[in-house]
């Protein structure tokens, strides 16, 4: 009876040992198994538990500094209810979020805030159209994601002096507003332009895993020679100068029709 005794006490030991490691687990024993799950970013000056911790600097896979990480991760985690809390701050980019594990590999995420300095933050490419310039500021109040895609969405975005960077100098484009909403796994996403600056945009775009299409009209209020050469590059304007784009790919027939689903969440 004294040797079971004696057993038990020392598993009991064990078992409250474990568990105080587990509850104050330094985030660096951990960090050579979260850093493959990190898709090439890069923690430095790691502080903190597991739970609650901050890394002085995030770096992106090229070597580029993106800001300094806070994060709060529930520790109902041991028990496979993964919630977490993000806050990365930086020049380039901030995003704040919080995000929670759901049953069917799902993912959601709510109160989502980004900023994007896209000049210092997208590398440099050589696109047709030029490389997208100014400052990007996307909300997304709600998320549920599935492998990645969006089953239900509804966010904001804001384009603050949209420009792109070509060969041939910067094409002022102005400021531009969106919105995106998604049901059963179909996004329907809006954008225009402010009303008063040198490009009137107004588009729709529809995404699906099937398919995606594409409407846009484009017209320039002022006569900048950089414009119209750069509208020219997506298509012959009309008599009006406007400038009208529809691209579709995929199974794009089976996506609901942007115009009619508008005009039924039209106000009367």
């Amino acid at each position: 009876m004294k040797y079971l005794r004696k057993c038990l006490v020392g598993l009991g030991v064990l078992v409250l040992a474990a568990a105080l490691l587990l509850w104050f687990l330094p985030v660096r024993w951990v960090l050579p198994w979260i850093g493959p799950q990190l898709h090439g970013l890069r923690l430095q000056q790691v502080q903190g538990l597991l739970w609650d911790g901050q890394a002085g600097q995030v770096m992106t896979p090229t070597g580029r500094p993106l800001g300094q990480l806070q994060w709060k991760l529930s520790r109902r985690a041991l028990f496979g209810e993964v919630q977490t809390q993000l806050n990365l701050h930086g020049a380039p980019l901030d995003f704040s979020g919080e995000m929670q594990g759901l049953p069917d590999h799902r993912i959601e995420w709510r109160g989502v805030n980004i900023r994007a300095e896209l000049a210092a933050l997208l590398p440099p490419t050589n696109l047709p159209l030029g490389q997208p310039r100014g400052k990007l500021l996307l909300r997304v109040d709600h998320a549920l994601l599935q492998g990645g895609w969006p089953l239900q969405l509804q966010a904001q975005a804001e384009w603050k002096g949209a420009t792109m960077h070509t060969r041939n100098g910067d094409v002022v484009l102005g400021n531009l507003h969106g919105q995106a909403q998604a049901q059963e796994g179909v996004i329907q996403a809006q954008w225009h332009d402010d009303g008063h600056g040198p490009l009137q945009v107004d588009g729709q775009l529809q995404l699906s895993p099937l398919g995606w299409r594409l409407d846009a009209t484009l017209h320039a209020r002022h006569t900048d020679p950089a414009l119209h050469h750069w509208l020219a590059g997506l298509g012959q304007p009309d008599a009006k100068g406007d400038v009208h784009i529809q691209r579709s790919g995929g199974l794009a027939g089976a996506l609901p029709d942007a115009a009619a689903t508008n005009q039924g969440t039209k106000p009367p």
